[in-house]
């Protein structure tokens, strides 16, 4: 049984949110809950049905000033504020004032450790607390931890499809001829697609994924951000590409590949049958090692349960 931690999660969104109506399930508590004006905060737990209920029904979760919840006494720190470019505040500062006070950080925004990975690590480095991200690359999927435990000195290359909505919008145009503007408008009528769906659709998302594998497998000897990676969306794939691949037993994924060289991001052509293919909203990542051959791992790359699975399971790895 892990022991149990007390949490302090900041973002009330579908991440966020769940990680508070879950939490118990993992065996741990959360003291401190907020949103982008609130917060409420009980040393002996707060009440997580009510602050949800609040949260739905009045639009914050409690009476309290949002850094109240930075101030509590909570064992970990949950990031899960939306991802912000490049100086990722106010994720960063958040992640910085945990550190600070030696406090364990789990990340699900994006933002610190694709943006600022090493001013990351000389927090840590600084601090009795620890940092994990594993919510950060592929939603439930374990990727950075199978990195870690297979070594990132033993792995080459990441790749895969990592943004459900862009992988969405591909599948659809390929089983039904349908072109982009249709089937992007069908995607937002389902919540696959937000009705801002530029960060998914141009590739950004996929990107900042990558970068911070990259950031993994190099081990501190390089750094890597947003602007060394070649990006390109999938705007601008027309659905005549598509008939042409399935004619020749093929089809067109928005695959990222991350190494300690580089990061690219793009429309590729993969066969029908390959593992790449994934269809709907799925993800895949392969991961090239030295002694493990290719491994596969593929799941939800989204979603607040299945996000805030890898946030809990990367509470349950601190010490």
């Amino acid at each position: 049984m892990t022991d149990s931690k007390r949490l302090a999660v900041v973002g009330a969104g579908a991440v966020g949110g769940s990680v508070v109506e879950l939490a118990a399930d993992y065996g741990h508590s959360v003291v401190a809950f907020a949103d982008s004006s609130s917060a409420v905060v009980d040393d002996d737990g707060i009440d997580t049905g009510t602050a949800l209920d609040r949260k739905a029904s009045e639009g914050h979760v409690g009476d309290g000033d949002p850094q109240d919840a930075l101030a509590a006494d909570y064992d970990v720190l949950v990031e899960a504020t939306p991802t912000t470019l490049g100086d990722a505040n106010p994720g960063f500062s958040h992640l910085r004032t945990a550190l600070e006070r030696d406090r364990h950080v789990v990340l699900a925004n994006k933002g610190p450790v694709a943006e600022r990975y090493a001013d990351v690590r000389d927090l840590e480095r600084d601090s009795q607390g620890r940092v994990r991200f594993e919510a950060t690359v592929g939603g439930a999927i374990p990727i950075v931890s199978t990195v870690e435990d297979l070594s990132p000195s033993h792995v080459t290359a990441a790749r895969g499809v990592l943004n459900g909505t862009a992988n969405f919008i591909l599948s659809r145009m390929a089983a039904e001829g349908i072109d982009y503007e249709h089937v992007l408008a069908e995607a937002q009528d389902l919540g696959v697609a937000e009705a801002d769906p530029t960060f998914d659709v141009e590739g950004t998302d996929a990107a900042l994924k990558c970068v911070i594998l990259a950031n993994v497998l190099s081990e501190g000897e390089r750094e890597f951000t947003l602007e060394d990676a070649e990006v390109e969306g999938i705007t601008n794939v027309p659905g005549s590409a598509l008939e042409l691949a399935a004619e020749d037993g093929r089809t067109i994924r928005l695959v990222g590949e991350a190494t300690r060289d580089g990061i690219r991001v793009g429309p590729r052509l993969v066969p029908q049958n390959a593992a790449l293919a994934v269809t709907g909203t799925r993800n895949i990542v392969q991961l090239e090692t030295d002694h493990a051959g290719q491994l596969n791992l593929s799941g939800r790359g989204a979603g607040g349960p299945e996000t805030a699975s890898a946030v809990l399971g990367d509470v349950g790895r601190l010490e």
